[in-house]
């Protein structure tokens, strides 16, 4: 008859041999097992009237989505996207050419904050750009510290590097924020130092799923500073800035006159209240580098209304984080 002693090394040794058995199918499963990222596509989308006006009250049914031209099936719809909360970054262009239109691109982002955020409830954040990109406030909603910390610019730099800014904030914050992500751009100028291109800056914006809209000074204001028309698109500046806005579902807005931005701005948060969101699973789920087209249209046209989002994407894996 085996001792105690004896019969209690037997069970340690059993456990042991089943602990380690335990542990190999589990190892071994993690070195064979490769992850599959599935790819899905969120798409806010805005849609007006022929008076420019959101349109409320649509359902799924009354929208088709078309990825290179192919038709795709939407796995989930929200109609009403204002539970979601924004975040929002504000990047203020403090290049040379600003120093006499500082104060008015001050209250420009100023206005744009206080009309657009919803206190305790949407998140901003605030940084600068001209010979480098500064983030002077994380996303917060205590919009007194993000006041306080635009009304702190003083000086200006010499240069102007905006597609670093997109870029930098898109990789750096917007991808990993859970809401709606929205950058506000107020610029009086190109782009002359980045090393970003707007190719570039355009394709971390759709990635990181970020509207970007545009407040442009160039063209002046109330006489004070001279400049082209108000509201036109003058020239190759003007039209890229557009084309970044409008390919990621945002505006830009092309006004010294700060009455005209504050009407738009009221319409614009008209529009981020009531837009739907979108989900859908892409046919084509290879990671081949390629751009896919995105088209969102409204079944039988519905007179004259239009729908803005994003214009399209990269196919390369990424990780943002759910909104």
């Amino acid at each position: 008859m085996r001792s105690a002693m004896q019969r209690a090394f037997i069970l340690l040794f059993c456990f042991a041999v089943l602990g380690v058995a335990q542990q190999q199918p589990a190892n071994q499963s993690q070195q064979d097992v490769e992850k599959i990222f599935i790819r899905r596509v969120r798409l806010p989308v805005t849609v007006l009237d022929k008076k420019g006006q959101p349109v409320a009250g649509l359902k799924q049914t009354d929208f088709i989505v078309l990825e290179d031209k192919q038709p795709q099936q939407i796995e989930s719809f929200a109609e009403n996207s204002e539970s979601v909360p924004l975040y929002i970054a504000v990047l203020l262009d403090t290049s040379a050419s600003t120093a006499g239109k500082l104060k008015f691109e001050q209250e420009a982002a100023l206005n744009f904050i206080y009309t657009i955020a919803r206190p305790r409830r949407d998140k901003v954040a605030f940084g600068t750009f001209d010979d480098e990109v500064r983030l002077l406030q994380d996303f917060t909603d205590r919009y007194n510290l993000v006041d306080k910390a635009i009304r702190s610019i003083k000086k200006p730099g010499t240069q102007t590097s905006l597609y670093d800014a997109v870029w930098q904030f898109c990789n750096e914050k917007m991808r990993s924020v859970p809401g709606r992500r929205v950058i506000v751009i107020v610029t009086d100028g190109d782009d002359t130092y980045s090393r970003a291109t707007l190719r570039d800056a355009i394709d971390i914006a759709q990635r990181t799923e970020t509207l970007v809209f545009a407040i442009s000074t160039k063209a002046g204001f109330s006489g004070t500073v001279p400049g082209v028309e108000a509201g036109t698109v003058a020239d190759k500046g003007d039209r890229d800035l557009e084309k970044l806005c409008e390919e990621t579902g945002g505006r830009a807005f092309f006004t010294g006159d700060m009455l005209a931005l504050e009407r738009s701005f009221a319409r614009i948060a008209r529009e981020l209240r009531s837009q739907y969101i979108i989900t859908y699973r892409p046919s084509n789920d290879r990671y081949d580098g390629s751009f896919r087209r995105i088209e969102v249209k409204l079944v039988n046209g519905r007179d004259g209304m239009r729908v803005r989002t994003r214009r399209g994407y990269m196919a390369v894996a990424d990780n943002v984080a759910a909104q």
